[in-house]
């Protein structure tokens, strides 16, 4: 599978720039964490593709972190990780029905909300 195929990818890229302008530094400063995104096409576990985002540089790769541990792992379905991005499911919600896995630390992962997205008008 490639990162083409997910439909996060579009997000993802659009994210990367969010985080240039002073809307997106300003989340940056706030949250100052890095996040690992597993992102299965279907399930979980399953054919995943890998994603960081760091909030402390304002990077979005492709691939795991390579600067030691991530702050928090979050593994779910592409569909899932879009719903989580536009703000249409709330991500305790999603932990709790098992749609999204996390590891590491559980109170860097509540910091990671639908905010860090740019809003549907910006984009």
């Amino acid at each position: 599978m490639t990162a083409t195929e997910l439909k996060s990818a579009a997000i993802l890229n659009l994210l990367k720039a969010f985080l240039e302008t002073n809307e997106g530094l300003q989340i940056r400063k706030k949250v100052n964490l890095v996040y690992q995104f597993n992102i299965a096409l279907k399930k979980i576990g399953f054919d995943e593709v890998i994603f960081t985002i760091d909030l402390k540089t304002g990077q979005v790769t492709k691939g795991a972190y390579e600067g030691g541990k991530p702050d928090a792992v979050f593994s779910l379905k592409d569909e899932d990780f879009i719903k989580l991005a536009t703000g249409k499911m709330n991500p305790q919600i999603a932990f709790m029905r098992r749609a999204l896995k996390i590891k590491g630390s559980l109170s860097a992962a509540q910091k990671f909300t639908p905010d860090i997205f740019p809003k549907p008008s910006k984009m």
